[in-house]
């Protein structure tokens, strides 16, 4: 299986402006990302896909590999399929599989890439799959910056939201799980999503996998062994640093 790994990012997020640059630890946080999951057996071509040369000088300074994308992108799915699409022709491969990792996620482990990919390599059916960690505190079930998923039996993701799902009134015996943006998808599935219509509840939600369960198509969700938090705000990028700096 050829398997592309392409880490989205953008100076311009409306939360955290020029996040994936913000220094952890004397690293831009995209190095962090870049850096944790570059050697993962699995991974035949790991790149950057950015519109903004500030990113692209930096990864290609640390030799690593970068591709200049539009700047009109919204979401972060559109962006790796543009830069799917380019390195297929540079290259003159065909990659079978694409796993986006989210540039805001620098705590990730190379084994988080195995976990997520294990299923969708056992099983040609899963179209598209999406790590599941453990939320571990009542305020991370109540930001709405971490986004939380329910499960059915088959471990397929029922519903994503930004509001603390499920309810904890009359049990605590579910656990509460959130989306860890560690995301592969079937590389034909990857093209056919991004022309989907999109739907009402990922606009209410602003969630992306909410455009495939509204197609009535199956996300496998698939739970990570190891912990890690996103950064979407400066107190997060304290928070990490802090964690990153004891793990250390």
């Amino acid at each position: 299986m050829k398997i592309l790994t392409l880490i989205p990012a953008r100076m311009g997020s409306s939360r955290f402006p020029g996040k994936p640059m913000a220094k952890i630890l004397d690293k831009p946080m995209i190095g962090h990302v870049y850096h944790n999951i570059h050697n993962n057996p699995l991974i035949t071509e790991l790149a950057v896909a950015t519109c903004d040369e500030e990113i692209y000088d930096y990864i290609e300074s640390i030799h690593g590999r970068a591709i200049m994308t539009s700047d009109k992108h919204e979401r972060a799915s559109d962006r790796c399929a543009e830069a799917l699409q380019i390195m297929e022709n540079e290259d003159n491969i065909r990659y079978d599989i694409v796993v986006m990792v989210q540039g805001d996620e620098p705590m990730i482990h190379t084994d988080m890439i195995t976990e997520v990919l294990n299923p969708m390599l056992s099983d040609p059916g899963i179209l598209v799959a999406n790590l599941l960690g453990k939320i571990q505190s009542q305020e991370e079930f109540e930001d709405r910056n971490c986004i939380k998923v329910v499960c059915d039996l088959k471990s397929n993701a029922l519903y994503f939201s930004r509001e603390p799902i499920p309810t904890t009134n009359k049990t605590t015996k579910i656990p509460m799980r959130k989306q860890v943006c560690v995301i592969p998808f079937r590389r034909d599935f990857l093209l056919e999503y991004t022309k989907m219509t999109p739907t009402p509840l990922e606009i209410a939600e602003s969630i992306d996998m909410m455009r495939v369960l509204e197609h009535g198509l199956d996300v496998k969700m698939v739970s990570t062994t190891h912990a890690t938090c996103s950064v979407d705000t400066t107190a997060d990028l304290l928070k990490v640093e802090s964690l990153m700096e004891n793990y250390s």
